[in-house]
C-alpha cells in the first residue's frame, strides 16, 4: 500500500533545488511525485481563469475513456438546442428504458445494479420534464437519464459542439451500457485538455445556460476526488466519472478570495482504486496550495 504525505506547497517550494524554481516547476514536480507512486496512468490540465495565463498541463492528450464525463457536454447539448427553440427543458419526456445499439440497431435495456440513481427505474412509463433528467443526469450521474437525453438531442451533434467549443479530439459516440458498441471498441474518449476547454467554456460564460449549468455541476453528489482535502469554503461545480481502472474528475473552482481556476484530473489502468482515488485528492489539494500561495 502506498504511504505519501501530502505536503502543503509552500513545504515544497523550501525543499532543496526547489527554491530556485517557480511556483508552477515546483507544482509540477509535486504532482509527478504522487502520480508515479501510484500504479496507474494520470492526466491533469490546470487553468487560471484570470488574466495571468498560468496553466499546468501534464499527459493532457492522453486519450482515456470518457465515462461519465461525457454528461457535461450532453448537459451543453441539451442548453443550446434549447435555446435554438428545439424543445424546452421543462417539456415532458417520458422515462423509457430500451435503446438501440449504435453497432447493429438492436435493443437493449440499462441494468438497475450498474447505474447510481435508482429512483428513475421506478418511475419507467411516466413522464418527467427534460430538466430534472438532465439535473440526474449530473449530480447523481444516472444512467438511464443519460441514455433517454441522448437519443434527444443526438451524440454526433455533441461531438460536433465540443468541436466548436475547440475540444479537439473529445469523441461522444452513444449513450451507456451498449455492451456491442464497448465490445467494437466503440466508447465514449476525451482527454484532460479538452475536457479542460469544455469546463473553461461553462466557467467563463460561452455556452448557452452557463450561469444555470454552474448551479447544477454545484449540486454534484460524489464529492470524494477534486474536493475532498479542500476547505469547506470553496465553491466547486464538476462531474465526476468512474469504471473499472478509471476515476476521474472534471471542476470549476472559486476560492473565498475570488480566484478561480479550472481542473481535470483523469486516470485509467489503476491497480488500486482506493490509491488512485486519494492521488487525485492529493493532486487538487497541491493545486489549490499553489493558488492560494502563488506569487508569481
Amino acid at each position: 500500500m502506498k504511504v505519501i504525505l501530502l505536503l502543503p506547497l509552500c513545504i515544497l517550494l523550501a525543499c532543496s533545488g526547489a527554491r530556485d524554481k517557480s511556483g508552477l516547476e515546483a507544482l509540477e514536480e509535486g504532482i509527478l511525485s504522487l502520480m508515479q507512486a501510484t500504479e496507474g496512468d494520470f492526466g491533469v490540465a490546470f487553468r487560471m481563469l484570470d488574466d495571468s495565463g498560468k496553466e499546468l498541463l501534464i499527459n493532457e492528450k492522453e486519450v482515456f475513456h470518457a465515462a461519465s464525463t461525457m454528461k457535461t457536454p450532453v448537459m451543453i447539448e441539451l442548453f443550446k438546442q434549447a435555446g435554438a427553440g428545439k424543445f424546452d427543458l421543462q417539456d415532458s419526456i417520458l422515462i423509457v428504458n430500451e435503446f438501440t445499439s449504435i453497432v447493429d440497431g438492436s435493443p437493449f435495456s440499462m441494468d438497475l445494479g450498474v447505474d447510481s440513481q435508482e429512483g428513475l427505474y421506478e418511475r419507467i412509463g411516466e413522464k418527467t420534464t427534460i430538466y430534472e433528467l438532465m439535473y440526474q443526469m449530473i449530480i447523481k450521474s444516472s444512467n438511464l437519464a443519460t441514455n433517454i437525453l441522448i437519443d434527444l438531442v443526438g451524440a454526433e451533434k455533441v461531438t460536433q459542439s465540443m468541436r466548436e467549443l475547440g475540444a479537439e479530439d473529445i469523441e461522444v459516440l452513444r449513450g451507456v451500457e451498449d455492451l456491442k458498441a464497448f465490445e467494437a471498441g466503440l466508447s465514449n474518449t476525451t482527454t484532460a485538455l479538452d475536457m479542460m476547454r469544455i469546463m473553461e467554456a461553462i466557467a467563463l460564460g460561452k455556452v448557452e445556460g452557463s450561469e444555470e449549468m454552474m448551479k447544477i455541476l454545484s449540486d454534484q453528489y460524489f464529492k470524494d476526488l477534486i474536493p475532498k482535502l479542500l476547505p469547506a469554503d470553496v465553491k466547486i461545480a464538476h462531474k465526476t466519472g468512474s469504471i473499472t481502472g478509471v476515476q476521474h474528475d472534471a471542476a470549476i473552482l472559486e476560492l473565498p478570495n475570488g480566484n478561480r481556476y479550472v481542473l481535470v484530473i483523469l486516470s485509467k489502468n489503476l491497480a488500486d482504486v482506493a490509491a488512485g482515488k486519494e492521488t487525485i485528492a492529493e493532486i487538487s489539494r497541491l493545486i489549490y496550495d499553489y493558488v492560494t500561495l502563488r506569487k508569481e
